[in-house]
């Protein structure tokens, strides 16, 4: 039985924040959010475990409050996993199609997904999700679905996302203190992909940058699959980090400066000032905005050599969407234009209602895709070989059909 309410929970570097979703009849079954709630996270640095009990406080805090807004009691959840230790990697399966009549069923396009994922990892790293970017059925290529085709030879170009064993074993302690069991896992980027982009955009080409407080996810949605996943080590809390050696303060006024101040437009006011417990710190606004464009412009720089690698740098239609709770930062969008030479623009979740002006900050786009990811991610069956991951098509609200798969873990 598929379950009547659907939880988002992301683990973040400095929050934890949960959503509560359901589809809502009364509008043609669109999804819903009635529950969201956010805690401080003191226990993860950089997207991964340091401190299994802090995490384990937060995500209670967070599911605590979103229980008490939805009236629904959360036991499980789509969580995500975050972290420079997430990585992308190209490959490839070839099968022979053996039935008599060279019909190509769906236990081919499982055989040839499995052949796919068949590939030399270290033992302390293990695969987390599949994405199956196209088949090949004798030489002819860019297929979708090739499941119905007749043919000797099936071929599959796919995209795997690994990460490292450790940091998942953390992450699934901090859940298992905290009473709640992942019913899937996935990486933040295809989360807020799933929030923000539309259809057109995804069939394009775009870059989504979600920029968190410890790291970057940046995934690549092209012909409506994922071509590329990566986890850049740069976020806000390092803007932070540089405003307080730069102006020579504390971290706390430093973040301040950076939430009342921080812009990456042109600015009239020649001092930024700020208040902390009766104190006012006053500091230049050139150096303020200096050391933010510095750094925000080295973020963009990875983000260039990752579209590099794929050779799709300055060569995405759908341009760049950023979201993030450093997306804020006013003026992102025309820097990252500027830096990209991209079309940019700030992520706005779509297809969404209930207390969704709640949760229309930026911050918010990766839980509410991961609630998304809950309500159209299959539940766990029994599977046709170890490893093979449980198939969901992302059609639903009419985004953009294509294959996502998460192992079992």
């Amino acid at each position: 039985m598929k379950p009547n309410h659907f939880v988002g929970l992301d683990i973040g570097t400095s929050m934890v924040r949960c959503v509560v979703g359901m589809l809502d009849e009364n509008a043609g079954n669109k999804p819903s959010i009635i529950g969201h709630g956010s805690a401080p996270n003191l226990g993860m640095r950089k997207g991964v475990v340091v401190h299994v009990d802090d995490v384990a406080e937060a995500i209670v805090q967070a599911v605590t409050e979103a229980e008490r807004i939805s009236g629904y009691h959360i036991s499980q959840a789509t969580v995500n996993v975050n972290g420079s230790h997430v990585s992308g990697m190209n490959s490839k399966g070839v099968i022979a199609i053996s039935s008599g009549n060279r019909e190509i069923m769906t236990d081919d396009r499982y055989r040839v997904e499995e052949a796919a994922t068949v590939v030399q990892l270290p033992p302390n790293r293990e695969i987390i999700q599949f994405f199956a970017k196209n088949y090949s059925v004798d030489g002819q290529q860019n297929i979708k679905d090739p499941v119905g085709m007749h043919g000797v030879r099936l071929e599959v170009d796919a995209h795997i996302v690994t990460a490292s064993t450790p940091n998942l074993r953390n992450l699934d302690m901090a859940l298992e203190k905290a009473e709640i069991m992942p019913t899937h896992h996935t990486v933040s980027g295809l989360a807020a992909t799933e929030a923000v982009m539309g259809r057109q955009q995804k069939e394009a080409g775009t870059v989504l940058v979600d920029i968190g407080a410890g790291s970057t996810n940046l995934i690549v949605v092209e012909d409506g699959e994922v071509q590329h996943v990566a986890v850049l080590p740069i976020g806000g809390t390092h803007i932070t980090n540089d405003l307080a050696i730069g102006l020579k303060t504390d971290l706390d006024v430093a973040e301040k400066v950076k939430l009342e101040h921080a812009s990456l437009s042109k600015v009239t006011k020649t001092t930024a000032n700020v208040s902390i417990d009766k104190l006012t710190h006053s500091f230049p606004m050139d150096d303020v905005q200096m050391i933010v464009e510095a750094r925000v412009e080295e973020l963009f720089e990875y983000v260039d050599k990752e579209l590099q690698r794929i050779r799709r740098s300055r060569k995405l239609p759908g341009g760049v969407i950023i979201t993030g709770g450093t997306a804020k930062l006013p003026g992102m969008a025309e820097f990252a234009r500027d830096k990209l030479e991209l079309s940019a623009r700030i992520g706005k979740i779509q297809n969404v209602g209930g207390l969704v002006d709640t949760v229309e900050d930026s911050a918010y786009a990766t839980v509410v895709g991961l609630m998304l990811l809950d309500m159209l991610l299959l539940p766990d069956t029994p599977s046709h070989g170890e490893g093979r991951a449980q198939k969901a098509s992302t059609s639903v609200m009419g985004l953009a059909e294509g294959l996502m798969k998460r192992f079992k873990r």
